[in-house]
């Protein structure tokens, strides 16, 4: 190996590389759930299943509980090596590929 790179930076550029990988994979899934629901959501007020004011209500609900949970989550972010350049790689790839 050339002098510099260790077993140990390219095992930290691959795991970085793959939880980019992951979490693009994960966001883009999640993008295209909350797209599908907000067509369901739309579909059942324009037939009348739902009201809007049902709807305001539980968005006001999970915006509560996304309040909540975004307070637990952002300790985890910072495990995240969102700075590593393998790490953006691969949250690219994850979004474009996944």
């Amino acid at each position: 190996m050339p002098a510099g790179i260790t077993e140990t930076s390219i095992i930290t550029l691959i795991v970085a590389f793959i939880l980019g990988l992951l979490v693009g994979l994960l966001v883009k899934n999640i993008v295209k759930v909350g797209i599908i629901v907000l067509a369901i959501i739309i579909i059942l007020i324009a037939v009348g299943a739902l009201s809007p004011t049902t709807v305001e209500n539980a968005l006001m609900q999970f915006g509560q509980s996304a309040t909540q949970a975004e307070s637990k989550v952002t300790a985890y972010i910072d495990l995240l090596p969102y700075n590593s350049i393998a790490f953006i790689i691969g949250l690219v790839i994850g979004l474009v590929k996944g």
